[in-house]
């Protein structure tokens, strides 16, 4: 192994594509928190910040699932079970990225928006990938308030607390969709997931269990996404969206629970619910933005 790691080998620590889906809702938050386009120089380093500091969570969690990941066939191309980063370089690597970004955060953004941000770093880093994950097979529930909080930063780096029952409302969506969306993937992974030993719900409580637990979760999801029109928050745009996606996320988490013996479309349902969010805030930020100043969406 060479002495000192590749830029790509540090990147693939980081859960791009993870981050990338944290950006858009963070985004999406900055954007709904004010009636007119914010300042882009804010919203950019915010978005950095931000950014940083889910790089920086996902590299601990890269850290201290190591041993979980070489385990698994999803997990074991990683950078560290395949030796080409040391824990050691992945800690201070981790380390500066959570540091650079929140102290961004502190200097160009505001403090309430730095300390809600550590918090989530911590929560994620710390809480759910060192006890939570182990500890209970509600770990994705409770944890899941870690990867919920993207457009309360992204809300507050805009506007501070003004207006924050709205940014809960988007908490709120990102929260209950993070069950279904993981579980459908545990379900694919079951056998992987027990042979880690981690208490993921189709470990144990069953399959069919988890997959009962989908569609319940998906049903409350399709409820959860109808607050930001009935509270006026959002047009009938959105509403169009929430609702003709909430249809297929319901059809998916249908098909889970009535051909158990399909081995694909568990995995087909993740791979959806990763589009339907980004396609839902997307809705959020034409409603809101692009469209309702012509007062298509009012």
């Amino acid at each position: 192994m060479n002495s000192y790691p590749s830029l790509t080998d540090l990147l693939g620590l980081c859960k791009l594509k993870v981050v990338s889906l944290i950006l858009l809702t963070a985004i999406v938050g900055m954007l709904l928190a004010v009636p007119y386009l914010p300042n882009l120089f804010i919203v950019c380093l915010a978005s950095i910040g931000i950014s940083l500091a889910a790089m920086s969570a996902a590299v601990f969690n890269h850290v201290v699932d190591e041993k979980i990941d070489i385990q698994m066939s999803r997990t074991d191309r990683r950078p560290l079970p395949q030796g080409k980063v040391t824990r050691g370089q992945a800690l201070v690597w981790g380390a500066f990225l959570g540091i650079v970004g929140i102290a961004l955060l502190i200097v160009f953004v505001n403090l309430l928006t730095a300390m809600l941000t550590l918090i989530s770093l911590i929560g994620y880093a710390v809480f759910y990938t060192m006890y939570l994950k182990r500890a209970t097979p509600q770990n994705i529930v409770i944890g899941g308030a870690a990867g919920a909080a993207p457009p309360v930063l992204g809300w507050t780096a805009v506007a501070g607390s003004n207006g924050i029952e709205y940014a809960l409302l988007l908490f709120l969506i990102v929260f209950i969709w993070t069950p279904p969306h993981f579980w459908a993937l545990a379900i694919h992974r079951s056998e992987e997931y027990k042979k880690a030993e981690i208490p993921m719900l189709p470990v144990t409580h069953g399959l069919e269990f988890t997959r009962v637990q989908i569609l319940l979760y998906t049903v409350l999801l399709f409820l959860v996404t109808l607050l930001p029109f009935l509270t006026g928050m959002s047009g009938l745009i959105y509403l169009i969206c929430a609702v003709s996606l909430g249809a297929l996320f319901l059809g998916y988490s249908v098909k889970i629970f009535r051909e158990p013996e399909n081995p694909k479309i568990a995995f087909k349902t993740f791979k959806y619910s990763i589009n339907y969010l980004m396609v839902l805030f997307v809705g959020l930020l034409i409603d809101h933005y692009l469209l309702m100043n012509f007062g298509v969406a009012a």
